[in-house]
């Protein structure tokens, strides 16, 4: 035996309390397949990996502005964001998948406990705790200011579903893609890799 794939699922950063040992993790993983070979007479095999959403799930991140609020059953308090997490982050309704969610703005607000909204008509596009178990608590929205809000780490699989440019869930177009980069100097550039997806584009992909 030349080489065995250990295939994939290596962790990847979902909150802010997530700690692991990847050292230790990669270590204990070498030596049990050395004791077996050891234990066998076969010689040590290179050790292939497919560790896909660790290798590059740090690299995207998805942000929304808060279009609204809305009190329902006079105790959920609802944020309407400006796109749908069907469309963008299709993990996190299709496999419950959990990232870091993080207010960009507003820090010095007081916060309380909310329940994110898509803009599509699905019961299912939504993000609070009944589906992934942390409760959601963000700043409260005074004196009309805008609320941005990021989700971090979703750099892997979130495109393979539709794919970009492609016809999304309820025909919410795919948004603008920046790419964030630094340069020799250290300084931050950002360029955009592929504008927000038009109506007319959407129409021509359905035959109109």
């Amino acid at each position: 035996m030349d080489t065995i794939d250990i295939g994939g699922g290596f962790p990847i950063k979902t909150s802010l309390q997530f700690e692991f040992d990847y050292n230790y993790m990669v270590d204990q993983i070498v030596q049990n397949v050395k004791w077996i070979c050891d234990r066998n007479h076969v010689p040590t095999p290179n050790i292939v990996t497919e560790f896909g959403s660790f290798t590059v799930g740090e690299s995207g991140a998805t942000i929304y502005s808060v279009l609204d609020s809305k009190l329902q059953n006079d105790k959920e308090l609802w944020y309407m964001i400006d796109g749908s997490f069907i469309t963008h982050i299709p993990d996190s309704y299709g496999m419950n998948q959990k990232y870091i969610m993080l207010a960009i703005n507003n820090w010095d607000e007081l916060y309380h406990k909310v329940n994110l909204g898509g803009l599509t008509c699905d019961s299912l596009d939504y993000y609070n705790s009944e589906a992934h178990t942390s409760e959601v608590f963000l700043p409260i929205m005074s004196n009309g200011d805008p609320l941005y809000i990021g989700f971090f780490h979703t750099g892997a699989y979130q495109e393979s579903i539709g794919g970009y440019g492609g016809l999304q869930h309820c025909l919410i177009p795919s948004p603008q893609h920046l790419i964030i980069s630094k340069d020799k100097s250290g300084e931050i550039t950002t360029r955009v890799f592929a504008k927000e997806q038009a109506a007319e584009s959407m129409m021509k992909l359905l035959g109109y």
